[in-house]
């Protein structure tokens, strides 16, 4: 892929290999054991501390790290937890971040993420530089970057229903999903998922996410399943229930994949390796209604121009058992 830089507001976007070497000297390098021994010597040796997140929910982490780190800016160096938490912190303290995704999850080109209890009020902030080495980013072992893909598609697919969706975040969402299916079908040479992650990202950031990811948050939450692994499972029937909502988008998304609305289903269900189900992912049956019960209570599900209640939370649910 050709590498870019791009100026987007007060943030500063560049794909390109070895993008980490433009990483800030004299910052706080948030990161991992793991990805700490592929960090450049040059911007270890620079930074104004080494924090390593520790494991746990992301507020939680963050939270331990907030008076760790004081003032100045952050070079969030890892997967989307680590990215998250740096966000967390920035929020805390106001201060700006730089991103070095070495993942699918997006976080880099988001707001979201949940915020260090006692700083809800603060404003939200997305990383003001992002570093995206494709090569970095897709790291993983193929297995693995097909699941992790499926999250980023769902964030292009729900980009594309929600009420905010507009045609600058439709166009790139249609662009970041036939990029992940060209990605997963022919994964060399390297780029075409990383874009297409960035640009899915991009996409649920400007026009919000809704069912799919509400399902899988409180999955993953209350059944305690893999995070990647639930959401692979879960999207080919999410987005059975989003076509019901408003089929025209799912429709734009079933051709930007090659294939036909009625098609759908199962073009997904083969870019992610197989149809799963939950009960493969040990979800217990009986959690099913809890679950329901919790995501029908949040308020992203008003995203939606037809909001669904708890029985149609359900139902998705049962059928994806």
């Amino acid at each position: 892929m050709k590498p870019f830089r791009w100026q987007d507001g007060e943030r500063l976007i560049r794909f390109e290999p070895g993008a980490g070497r433009h990483a800030w000297t004299d910052a706080h390098l948030l990161t991992t054991e793991r990805a700490l021994a592929e960090i450049p010597d040059e911007v270890r040796e620079s930074a104004a501390g080494v924090h390593h997140v520790p494991r746990g929910g992301v507020p939680e982490a963050a939270a331990a790290l907030v008076s760790e780190l004081g003032g100045g800016r952050i070079v969030a160096w890892g997967g989307g937890r680590v990215i998250d938490t740096a966000k967390a912190v920035a929020q805390a303290r106001r201060v700006e971040v730089c991103a070095v995704p070495t993942t699918l999850s997006g976080a880099e080109m988001t707001r979201g993420g949940r915020p260090v209890p006692g700083y809800e009020s603060e404003p939200r902030s997305r990383p003001a530089l992002v570093l995206a080495d494709p090569a970095a980013m897709q790291s993983a072992s193929f297995e693995w970057l097909r699941l992790s893909a499926m999250n980023a598609l769902a964030h292009a697919a729900e980009a594309l229903v929600t009420t905010a969706a507009n045609p600058v975040a439709s166009m790139a969402a249609l662009r970041g999903a036939a990029l992940l299916a060209q990605g997963i079908e022919q994964p060399a040479p390297p780029g075409r998922l990383a874009l297409g992650s960035l640009l899915s990202a991009y996409a649920m950031d400007s026009a919000g996410y809704a069912l799919h990811h509400v399902l899988c948050q409180t999955i993953v939450r209350m059944a305690g399943s893999d995070h990647a692994a639930t959401n692979a499972c879960m999207l080919p029937f999410t987005l059975d229930a989003l076509a019901a909502i408003d089929a025209r988008p799912m429709r734009e998304l079933a051709q930007a994949l090659g294939t036909e609305l009625e098609g759908l289903h199962d073009r997904v269900s083969r870019l992610a390796g197989g149809e799963r189900r939950l009960s493969d992912l040990g979800v217990a049956h009986d959690v099913l209604g809890p679950v329901a019960a919790a995501a029908a209570a949040r308020p992203d599900l008003g995203n939606l121009p037809v909001r669904p209640d708890e029985q149609d939370l359900l139902r998705v649910l049962e059928s994806a058992w």
